[in-house]
């Protein structure tokens, strides 16, 4: 994943369309013609998706007078990504000239549309790639080590996040991650991505995490519906891939929501072209924002969890709001708002010598939940806080029945991102999170209470490797589902850990 600044995408979109500027003929300079030779370049590979965003949005502004290019410094850093990126602008005018041919081509093309609405004569005419060439591939794969620190409590601690943090296991992959996207045509943006290292059952399997499209219903893609298994857009860690998130794993609190974080659904997504570009620099500037989920998003999805039949015919209801601001000084403060609503089926089997508990409730337990969050993004000094309440299933004290009971949790976590000369990065973090509440999806639905400190640091020599470094440690209940023997019940285990994941962004 390549790290830049914000400043570095917004001066190279402006300089390289002062470059096409000067080479395009005069018949070129309206803003459809200019996006038509845009839209065919990224359509050749010549240039990025992100480049072509960049390019149209400074276009526009630049008819309007109204060029935003982002507020920077000149600290050696800043001069050199610029030196940089002009040189890629030079190149991208080399790549110009060699599409003399396209654009004599696209002269000729008398209608003054957009791309999007180009007849499929004019784009047969003008396009000889396939939709497979517009393909990316990339992922990345966590290297983890987790060692358990002292005796006391520690056999029988369960993190549901990391089969890791055991007496049992030491070290493995956490993930491995490959994913395929692109734009297939005009209106639809596919989506898919696989995990090689999957826990499933106790064992490492291969299986979907992603399989959606979006389906634009405008020119400018502010406008999208989402199909498919993708994630549930609830909160914000949830959201956030875990390729770009600072502490080793998700707090719980936010993640007992939708473990696995995904479910097959469909939203209607809304954002402005400009804020759209927004969530996106904050990830291609190394901000670890949660990525393009809309500023309003609505929607259902089935409710029982990545890759799991729906069990009750009821769908979950869904909203999400949320708001990148950007200050004068190029401070950005991401705001946002959470709900969801529907009934849950948890899955139930015996305990010991306690015959299976009773679901309460018809077609499942109410499980509904509010969050909210705020993000002010590490420039350098960052802070994140978020929080949730609601109602999920159970278990009961006498582990009987399953019924409906109250939640709430969340964390608070600071971090100082600090980019050296040559652009490796030491981001040190400190992380609490809390939880009283219950882990709907695991069996039984057991009661949970989880207290933990986390301080950690993470060094990046370069955007294809990552090292972290965490401490830590806590208390939080053993949520094992069969405890043994008729008295039994959970009870609190203390811990703490050393986990290092060597992470490889491809």
């Amino acid at each position: 994943m390549k790290r830049i600044t914000p400043s570095h995408g917004l001066w190279r979109a402006f300089a390289t369309f002062l470059a096409f500027a000067t080479l395009l003929p005069p018949t070129l300079t309206a803003s459809p013609a200019m996006e038509k030779l845009f839209y065919i370049l990224k359509q050749k590979g010549s240039i990025t998706a992100d480049e072509y965003d960049l390019l149209v949005q400074t276009m526009k502004d630049e008819e309007r007078n109204e060029p935003k290019v982002a507020k920077t410094t000149s600290s050696p850093a800043i001069v050199q990504r610029l030196e940089q990126a002009e040189s890629k602008v030079e190149n991208l005018e080399s790549t110009l000239m060699n599409t003399k041919g396209q654009v004599e081509e696209l002269s000729r093309v008398s209608d003054n549309t957009s791309p999007s609405t180009m007849s499929k004569t004019d784009l047969d005419a003008l396009l000889s790639d396939k939709w497979y060439e517009r393909i990316k591939v990339r992922g990345y794969i966590q290297n983890r080590f987790i060692g358990l620190i002292g005796d006391g409590d520690r056999p029988g601690v369960h993190q549901p996040n990391d089969a890791f943090v055991s007496d049992t296991q030491s070290m493995g992959i956490r993930r491995g991650r490959l994913i395929l996207s692109g734009d297939v045509t005009d209106h639809v943006y596919l989506y898919l991505q696989s995990d090689y290292m999957a826990g499933v059952g106790g064992v490492n399997a291969l299986q979907a995490r992603d399989v959606y499209a979006d389906v634009s219903l405008d020119p400018a893609r502010e406008f999208r519906v989402r199909l498919g298994l993708s994630k549930v857009p609830y909160g914000f860690s949830n959201l956030q891939s875990s390729q770009n998130r600072y502490a080793l794993e998700r707090p719980d609190a936010l993640n007992s929501a939708v473990e696995g974080e995904r479910d097959i659904g469909a939203y209607f997504i809304w954002a402005p072209y400009e804020i759209r570009n927004r969530f996106k620099d904050l990830v291609k500037a190394g901000l670890r924002g949660s990525g393009d989920y809309g500023v309003f998003n609505v929607g259902v999805f089935n409710g029982q969890g990545i890759n799991n039949a729906d069990q009750n015919g009821d769908m979950h209801y869904i909203a999400r709001m949320a708001w990148p601001f950007q200050f004068d000084n190029g401070q950005i403060l991401e705001v946002g708002a959470s709900y969801y609503s529907g009934r849950y089926v948890p899955t139930t089997a015996a305990m010991g010598a306690f015959a299976a508990p009773t679901v309460i409730g018809g077609g499942g337990v109410k499980d509904t939940r509010t969050a909210i969050n705020a993000i002010l993004y590490p420039q350098p000094f960052g802070l994140e806080a978020e929080w949730t309440w609601g109602e999920g299933p159970q278990l009961s004290d006498d582990l009987r029945t399953i019924s409906s009971a109250s939640l709430n949790g969340g964390f608070v976590q600071a971090v100082y991102r600090h980019v050296f000369p040559n652009q490796s990065e030491l981001l040190p973090f400190v992380r609490w999170q809390h939880f009283d509440g219950a882990r709907k999806f695991a069996t039984n639905a057991p009661k949970t209470n989880v207290d933990e400190f986390a301080v950690g640091l993470e060094y990046i020599p370069y955007p294809e490797l990552e090292l972290t470094l965490m401490y830590s440690q806590g208390t939080r209940t053993n949520t094992t589902d069969n405890p043994a023997g008729a008295g039994a019940r959970y009870r609190d285990v203390n811990y703490s850990y050393l986990g290092i994941q060597a992470q490889i962004n491809f």
